[in-house]
Formats: C-alpha cells, sequence, structure tokens
C-alpha cells in the first residue's frame, strides 16, 4: 500500500478505513467479521483508522480496542469528540447537539483512550466546530492534551475555511475531515485551497456516496430498516432514481479501466491531492480489498476530467437541514 502523510508528522496508507458502519449508522455487523475485516486490512497495508465516541455510542472504540491489541503497533488511530450524548436513545438518536468546551475535550480524551486501550491517541478530532466556544479555546485545551501525550497530532471535521485558519493558529492541525466525493464536491471551493496553503492533510469521508456511487444501493429498500441513510435527502426514491444514469455513466467509464465504480469513485478523489488519504467504510473483506486496491490505479488528467464531468448534477443533499445546520460549511 502507498502512503501520505497528514501535516509534518502522520505518514499512513493512501487509502485508510472509516470504522463507523461496523458498530453505528447503517445497521452494524457481528463483532467476530468485524474484527476479522479489521486484521484483514492491517494484512494489506492499511494503516490508517477512523473512528469516534460518538459511533454506538462508545462501541465502535471498544471493537477497535479488542480488534488492535497486539497490534498497536501497526496502526494509526484517528478518533473525535465534540457531540452532547444523550442517555437514552438509539444510536444517531443520542447525539444530542454539540460541545466543544475544554472540560469535554479531556473527559472525552480519557475516556476514549480507555476504550481503545492506548496510552495515546494518534489523530483526535473535534467532530463538530460549537459555535458557542471560540475554537481557540477548544483547540488549546486540545493541545494541552498534546502535550501531555496523551495526543499526537489534531483534528477538525466539518469545519469551515476560517474556523480552520483560527485553530492552526493556537495549535498546528495535522488533518481536516469533511464528506467529499464525486457527488459531494463543496471543499473544492474553499477548504482544499486552504489546506494546501497551510499544509494540512484532508481526510474524506463517504468517498463513495454512502454507497451510492458504488451501484450496489439503487433503491430505499435496499436498506435495512435501521440504516440511517432512509432518512438522508440524496437517498429517497426519487433522487436515487434521478441519479441512476450518473452511477451507470460511472460503471461505464470503470469497465474501460478494468476496475469498478467503487475503485473510480476513490482514485478520483486519491487525484485531487497527495494530502488527500480518502477512508471508505467497509463492512466485508472483498469490499476492503477492492476499495484499498483503488490506491493502484492512475487517471490521467483527462480521465479525471472525463469523471469529473460525467458525474454532472447529483439529485439530492448529503444531509437534511438540521444536520448540514451542524457542519461548518
Amino acid at each position: 500500500m502507498k502512503t501520505r502523510k497528514l501535516g509534518t508528522d502522520l505518514q499512513v496508507s493512501a487509502v485508510g478505513l472509516g470504522c463507523m458502519g461496523m458498530s453505528h449508522a447503517y445497521g452494524g455487523q457481528d463483532e467476530a467479521e468485524a474484527i476479522a475485516t479489521l486484521h484483514r486490512a492491517i494484512d494489506i497495508g492499511v494503516t490508517f483508522f477512523d473512528t469516534a465516541e460518538v459511533y454506538g455510542p462508545y462501541t465502535n472504540e471498544i471493537l477497535l480496542g479488542k480488534a488492535f491489541a497486539g497490534r498497536r503497533d501497526q496502526v494509526i488511530i484517528a478518533t473525535k469528540f465534540g457531540f452532547r450524548i444523550a442517555a437514552e436513545g438509539e444510536g444517531a438518536a443520542r447525539m444530542a447537539g454539540v460541545d466543544g468546551r475544554p472540560d469535554n475535550a479531556r473527559r472525552v480524551c480519557e475516556a476514549s483512550l480507555k476504550r481503545l486501550g492506548v496510552e495515546r491517541i494518534d489523530l483526535f478530532y473535534q467532530h463538530r466546530v460549537d459555535p458557542s466556544v471560540p475554537i481557540e479555546e477548544t483547540v488549546g485545551a486540545m493541545g494541552d492534551l498534546v502535550r501531555e501525550g496523551k495526543v499526537r497530532a489534531l483534528g477538525l471535521s466539518e469545519a469551515g475555511a476560517q474556523s480552520i485558519r483560527r485553530a492552526h493558529r493556537e495549535h498546528p492541525i495535522a488533518a481536516v475531515q469533511s464528506e467529499y466525493s464525486l457527488w459531494t464536491r463543496d471543499p473544492e471551493a474553499e477548504i482544499l485551497p486552504v489546506l494546501k496553503e497551510l499544509g494540512i492533510g484532508f481526510v474524506p469521508y463517504s468517498p463513495l456516496g454512502r454507497g451510492g456511487l458504488t451501484g450496489a444501493v439503487t433503491k430505499p429498500e435496499d436498506l435495512s430498516e435501521t440504516d440511517f441513510r432512509r432518512n438522508l435527502p440524496r437517498f429517497q426514491k426519487e433522487a436515487m432514481e434521478a441519479n441512476a444514469r450518473l452511477v451507470e455513466l460511472l460503471a461505464r467509464f470503470a469497465k474501460t479501466k478494468d476496475a469498478t465504480p467503487a475503485q473510480i469513485a476513490i482514485a478520483f478523489v486519491l487525484s485531487q491531492g497527495d494530502f488527500i488519504v480518502p477512508i471508505p467504510g467497509a463492512r466485508k473483506i472483498r469490499h476492503l480489498e477492492e476499495n484499498a486496491a483503488a490506491a493502484e490505479i492512475e487517471l490521467t488528467p483527462a480521465e479525471i476530467e472525463e469523471i469529473a464531468g460525467i458525474q454532472g448534477e447529483v439529485t439530492g443533499e448529503r444531509y437534511t437541514a438540521a444536520q448540514l445546520a451542524m457542519t461548518g460549511l
């Protein structure tokens, strides 16, 4: 597996693994199967694994702690804090707003260290910017955790350009995570230029359009009753029907490269800069291996332009209005 650098210190596999779906939002999976997938990821050269306190909540970090016991030196672990978590409810329903207070950063860090079974978190993100707390205060507290040796590097998730600049002035930011794919190109306007300027890595989540770009999810009925995508605008029946033509065009192009649509979608994201490390999710080993192989696909400038063009305008927002309001973009 090729490697890329996030910030000045973190050397990671060019394609990482988003672990949320193993425990949260998409229906989860059997623990033994999840651990087998995580172990296979290490075996094929994936070193970068993404989780968060709120995934489960808590259970995803516990899962990674079990899977990586005895293999800590082979993995780079990223986790996140920044949501208020309700005492009751199921899954995403327990996300009760944002919390960027310094004491919450410390509390979550200490708890995550225990759940993960590690002495230091490699990359600690603020999951969402809290508009009620100056980002300098939040990042200042996160920086204290770095100085204490509990965290190696800092990150932000779904932060706007000005928030990134302010945070980076307070303490070096190694990576910014946002949704980015052929279907979600928003970061290209402001975020990517700022990251290039400041030497910050970019970690796109959902580079496969939450599965929409793979061609495997074509109607709402393909999703389980507990899958949170059922509530997203882009996964409503009318939007999925409207976007089917775009998926078909991507599949036709993929055949010309002897690749799958998923691999081309990931290769496109990788082609946008050597500071970019996508983290597609995978609950099956065959999907994991397919995604990781995308790191070897080379696209010419003409092919990159063609891929971007055939995707056109996607129908449906990526989040509901309430969810979009929680992002800093």
